[in-house]
């Protein structure tokens, strides 16, 4: 019966069962790209401008962002600025320093980040906000929580 169903679909004109085309929701996509110069800055952002769905494009030179709003696939800009500008564009990878869980923790930095960002490292900090059979035991042994915990403290 499938073959039925798929041929009395195309058939069908009744409007309840007429395919509608989905809708891109509004994205704000942040691209990592670097800019030397005003001449850089001109060329990203008319690659952006002309997209189809983009509604605004912010430009921070300082940091090598690139900001499009619109209703544009994350992907699809960033091959697209790789393409018409010939440089290495990357999705954002940074975020704020308050966010991430342990941000002192080793290979979370980036020298190159902008000052108040780190490195989003999603697998890092997942690792390292596990903490180990060990010292959860250590951690208990001298909680408060623990009526049987030693009383040293």
């Amino acid at each position: 019966m499938g073959v039925l169903d798929h041929i009395s679909d195309m058939f069908d004109c009744s409007s309840q069962h007429s395919k509608q085309k989905r809708r891109k929701q509004l994205q704000t996509v942040e691209i990592k790209v670097k800019m030397d110069c005003e001449g850089c800055e001109r060329k990203v952002r008319r690659s952006v401008e002309g997209m189809k769905g983009v509604s605004s494009v912010t430009i921070e030179p300082k940091q090598h962002k690139l900001t499009v709003v619109g209703y544009v696939d994350p992907e699809k800009v960033v091959a697209r600025v790789a393409h018409r500008t010939g440089k290495k564009a990357e999705i954002w990878p940074y975020v704020p320093y308050d966010v991430v869980a342990h941000p002192y923790a080793q290979g979370v930095y980036d020298k190159k980040a902008p000052a108040g960002y780190v490195r989003r490292d999603d697998f890092q900090t997942n690792q390292l906000a596990r903490a180990s059979s060990t010292e959860v035991r250590y951690t208990t042994a001298f909680s408060d929580e623990n009526p049987a915990a030693c009383v040293v403290m």
